[in-house]
């Protein structure tokens, strides 16, 4: 995992770095997502049953179940997300969060992405405006010496966190192919959220085999991570509704610190996902829009 060097010890100074790290340097993807709910109202959102009817989520195996969560996304297209990712270093925690819509189809989506006041400061507290799509990650209002009306694009199958954390979003495609072939796997139990019933799964994914299950757009992003995370296991709950449907997903990763010995850092990223079936529209940047100078490390 690519984490920028910390040389002042401090463990507050190093959570609020590790932050910024995710959104504001390139090489570095450090931030997270509470340990509650990933924020505000949740609905049913629309979208309507599958032509198959309901399914028996809690009646089935719990691999089969979460094996097809990136799937049936898929089949539902369009949906609305709030993203929430929290980073703890030396007792300190720091939290950012994004919202936006995502197509599962197209695996495509829009994010705004705001940062906490004690990580970027007042002068940088503008929301930063993601765009994600296969393999890329398109970042604007970013700071680090970019200019206003530039994008930053970054290739996130050579990111070695695959975008998993760098954009201080799970990119929510991702983060449902994490669930393919998870281990130690449990039914907890039913729930509700946001007035919907969901099914609760805990369990353990593991990087090399997500990878490798998953779908072609997102393999090379997850096989970066495989590879550069020093933990292939990535603990999890999931909570999906009575149609397979994923509605929300928290994953806590953990690795350590370059440049701080015995220094672990902890993200835990959580991903609410409602509004099944909203239009998501999502335009590229063109190539006079992008930048490529020199982008300051923070």
């Amino acid at each position: 995992m690519v984490v920028q060097q910390y040389r002042d010890g401090g463990g507050a100074r190093a959570a609020r770095a590790l932050a910024v790290a995710g959104v504001i340097a390139v090489t570095a993807g450090c931030v997270g997502a509470g340990g509650g709910s990933a924020g505000g109202s949740g609905g049913d959102g629309g979208g309507g049953s599958h032509a198959s009817g309901q399914r028996a989520v809690a009646a089935e195996r719990p691999l089969d179940t979460l094996d097809r969560a990136a799937d049936v996304l898929a089949e539902a297209g369009g949906a609305e997300a709030r993203t929430s990712m929290e980073t703890a270093a030396g007792g300190t925690r720091v939290t950012i969060r994004g919202q936006g819509t995502y197509d599962f189809r197209t695996q495509t989506g829009r994010l705004k992405v705001v940062l906490p006041t004690d990580a970027a400061g007042a002068d940088d507290h503008r929301p930063i405006t993601e765009l994600l799509a296969p393999g890329a990650l398109y970042m604007k209002n970013r700071g680090a010496g970019v200019p206003d009306d530039k994008w930053v694009r970054i290739d996130t199958t050579t990111l070695k966190d695959g975008n998993l954390l760098t954009g201080g979003v799970t990119d929510p495609m991702a983060a449902a192919e994490l669930l393919r072939d998870a281990g130690d796997v449990t039914y907890v139990g039913k729930s509700e959220l946001a007035g919907v019933r969901v099914h609760h799964y805990r369990g353990v994914a593991d990087l090399n085999r997500a990878a490798r299950a998953a779908s072609p757009q997102s393999r090379g992003a997850l096989s970066a991570a495989a590879k550069g995370f020093s933990r292939d296991a990535v603990p999890f709950d999931a909570y999906l509704d009575d149609e397979g449907r994923l509605r929300k997903v928290r994953h806590r990763f953990t690795f350590a610190a370059e440049g701080q010995e015995a220094t672990e850092v902890t993200v835990v990223s959580t991903l609410l996902l409602y509004g099944f079936g909203a239009p998501v529209t999502v335009t590229l940047p063109d190539e006079g829009d992008i930048y490529t100078g020199e982008i300051r490390q923070g």
